[in-house]
């Protein structure tokens, strides 16, 4: 099977499938020919799709991606610049949950917009883990509260940089500082020693926190637990991780209990010119 085709019918051979090709596997034979794929394309084809989706006029199809199964992108609903950075700065990390429950099928579509994000040569490494009971993920808590304990004797000054101390004290009195109380957890995890794992990882849980909003959801990045979950061998069993995958972070997820109304200022950013 061909790595991709090319209906005549549709091409005016404006060799943008060729510019855009991230890999340069597409070239142009001639201004009267149509695209074709340089020799062994196939071996080095990473299926991103740049060509299927740069067509304007639908006229490639890759082996096992045609135009007609990429939804089409919808103008009308760009975000203009401000509506974009309002969007992004009110964004919330969300500490205060709801009892309720969020769908399972809520957390399913999260991920599914998440696993959309870029990843190196669209290697798509990321690997989710869904913590849904509550019973659960206050376990997992408490086993964060134990590797603590750990860090605490092992390596006192890293312990005392971060409070743990406090933290230790405060889960003993009943306040879950760990995971808030939140009723889920989404972990997203890949192979150890992976290359492209923890920044495909890192984009793709940015990708959930700024869809939960729009879907009706809390999220905070579970920092604490993202380091446990790679040292601490109880709370490795508790996940069913082997030793073959590294978790590169963790997001609480629930139903905001309060909304916010303002968006806090920030620093002025330090930018350098060359």
């Amino acid at each position: 099977m061909p790595l991709f085709t090319v209906d005549p019918d549709k091409c005016n051979k404006d060799g943008i499938c060729a510019i855009e090709c991230p890999i340069s596997l597409i070239y142009m034979p001639d201004k009267d020919s149509l695209p074709a794929p340089i020799e062994n394309a196939e071996e080095s084809c990473i299926h991103c799709g740049h060509c299927v989706a740069v067509c304007p006029h639908g006229a490639l199809s890759l082996y096992d991606m045609a135009p007609e199964q990429c939804p089409p992108v919808n103008k009308d609903w760009h975000l203009s610049a401000e509506r974009a950075e309002h969007f992004l700065r009110a964004r919330r990390s969300v500490r205060r949950y709801k009892k309720e429950d969020v769908p399972r099928e809520t957390i399913k579509e999260l991920i599914r917009i998440a696993s959309h994000a870029q990843s190196g040569h669209n290697s798509q490494p990321v690997n989710w883990l869904v913590v849904y009971e509550k019973e659960k993920v206050h376990e997992l808590a408490g086993l964060v509260v134990d590797w603590m304990k750990r860090i605490v004797v092992k390596d006192p000054k890293l312990a005392e940089m971060l409070h743990m101390d406090r933290l230790i004290t405060a889960w003993g009195l009943g306040f879950d500082v760990i995971m808030r109380d939140a009723p889920h957890l989404v972990v997203a995890y890949a192979e150890a020693g992976s290359r492209p794992g923890p920044v495909a990882c890192h984009i793709a849980l940015t990708y959930a926190e700024l869809a939960a909003h729009p879907l009706g959801i809390g999220t905070c990045w579970a920092g604490f637990f993202t380091s446990a979950a790679n040292d601490w061998k109880p709370l490795r069993e508790a996940l069913n991780l082997s030793g073959g995958e590294e978790v590169h972070g963790g997001l609480m997820v629930g139903v905001p209990k309060f909304q916010y109304h303002r968006m806090p200022l920030r620093n002025e950013p330090k930018v350098e010119w060359l």
